[in-house]
């Protein structure tokens, strides 16, 4: 009985992501741009330079270790705060205390904040202080674009560094590692990864080391013998949620790279990226609204069509909705990616705008106006208008334009799908005027 209650009483060992956690840059994977040999951020480490900082990189990418490293490369404590668990109240005591250290030692606290975006506008302003004046080093992590979320002031007196995904090959690394390792890792149970597991593992894995270390030790455990092959790591894994975050930047990016794919006539592409928008769980009414505005800014008159279809999809998926709804957005976006592309409205209506805003706004000319009293016909109003169904070719050699303006071409159609139909009008048209 007393050893069984001993068990019950040992602490649980930690899960194998934090136990592989690299305690030096040696060990560090990845990120050869800032902590290779002779790179920017290893040499400030090793310098003893590091003044506050932001570490921008998604999930899993060792915005923490370096933190760790850092610190105790330093012989700083460490002083780690969630954003998202951490009040603010927490974190200006941990300052305050890094601050009396400071003036009575001389020493300084590394106050590390994970997902330093999630603090409002407000809070952020309240680590001023301390970085100004130095008596702490503050490190923030955010998945988050700095430009967008962290306040200006607060972005100029720290040093910016962005971390990438790590690539298939940085991912077996660190496996291996972890099978080797019989100190922190599973070293000592003797498992064999399958190649084509490992390769499943470092691509499932999305470049964060974190899901890749958790997908394995959760296949280790559930494994039958030594072996670890390709279908209990697909178990361990299970269905993996994409990482998005609709209020984030990876929303505005997956969009503009749907977008921009069927601009330009890629209908695998665009697939590809509205696929992964609905796997993300995206809002399909929004991707259809984009869809429209995609039809009137990209393709235009060069197939009136589509703008019918992107609005046909909008109604189809709010009457069916999901999943049925689904495949009419993937129509939509073929149709869009497959149709002739035109810009002319989108140009035409800025140039348009440009002129409102720039010029004088005229008075409409006199033979524009509609002389429905007496008194406008005496001040002159439809005096010279012409009645273009009575003219040849249905047009009037008359100017509709403002006098400022007379002569200014908005609308500039390319000689694609439909629209070049539209040029060729408007070129008769306008031989019919001059011959007029």
């Amino acid at each position: 009985m007393g050893d069984l209650f001993s068990k019950m009483g040992s602490q649980p060992r930690p899960p194998l992501a934090e136990r592989m956690r690299p305690r030096t840059l040696d060990e560090f994977v990845g990120q050869e741009h800032l902590v290779g040999p002779g790179k920017v951020l290893q040499t400030l480490i090793e310098r003893h330079e590091i003044r506050s900082l932001v570490l921008w990189g998604p999930p899993g990418t060792g915005k923490t270790t370096l933190g760790m490293i850092i610190a105790r490369s330093f012989g700083a404590e460490f002083v780690y705060f969630s954003a998202t668990r951490s009040s603010i109240k927490e974190v200006q005591e941990a300052l305050e205390r890094s601050r009396r250290k400071f003036q009575a030692y001389g020493t300084r606290d590394l106050i590390f904040i994970d997902e330093l975006h999630r603090f409002n506008r407000a809070q952020q302003a309240a680590f001023l202080p301390y970085v100004e004046e130095g008596s702490a080093i503050l490190i923030g992590a955010t998945t988050e674009n700095p430009s967008f979320e962290i306040i200006s002031p607060l972005l100029s007196r720290s040093q910016v560094f962005t971390l990438n995904p790590l690539s298939p090959e940085e991912i077996k690394t660190i496996l291996r590692r972890a099978l080797a390792d019989e100190e922190r890792g599973l070293g000592g149970r003797g498992l064999e990864l399958a190649p084509e597991a490992e390769e499943f593992i470092a691509q499932f894995s999305d470049g964060d080391a974190r899901r890749a270390l958790n997908i394995l030790e959760l296949a280790a455990d559930i494994a039958a013998g030594k072996a670890l092959d390709l279908a209990t790591v697909q178990e361990a894994a299970q269905r993996r949620v994409p990482i998005y975050d609709k209020a984030g930047e990876e929303h505005y990016n997956l969009i503009s790279a749907l977008h921009k794919s069927i601009r330009n006539s890629d209908p695998d592409a665009a697939l590809y990226w509205l696929a992964r928008m609905l796997a993300s769980g995206e809002d399909p009414l929004y991707i259809a609204r984009r869809m429209v505005r995609v039809a009137a800014e990209d393709i235009g008159l060069a197939d009136p069509m589509a703008l019918q279809v992107a609005v046909a999809a909008k109604d189809a998926y709010d009457f069916l909705g999901s999943p049925e709804g689904e495949l009419v957005l993937a129509e939509a976006a073929l149709y869009l990616a497959t149709a002739p592309k035109s810009n002319s409205i989108y140009k035409a209506y800025d140039a348009a705008m440009e002129d409102v805003e720039r010029t004088r706004n005229e008075p409409v000319p006199l033979h524009l106006r509609n002389p429905v009293t007496k008194l406008m016909r005496e001040a002159g109003y439809g005096e010279g208008y012409q009645y273009a169904h009575d003219l040849e070719g249905g047009v009037a050699p008359m100017e509709c334009l403002p006098p400022n303006l007379r002569g200014r071409r908005y609308y500039h159609p390319k000689e694609a799908g439909y629209e070049a139909e539209v040029a060729a009008r408007l070129r008769q048209w306008e031989r019919l005027r001059k011959g007029s």
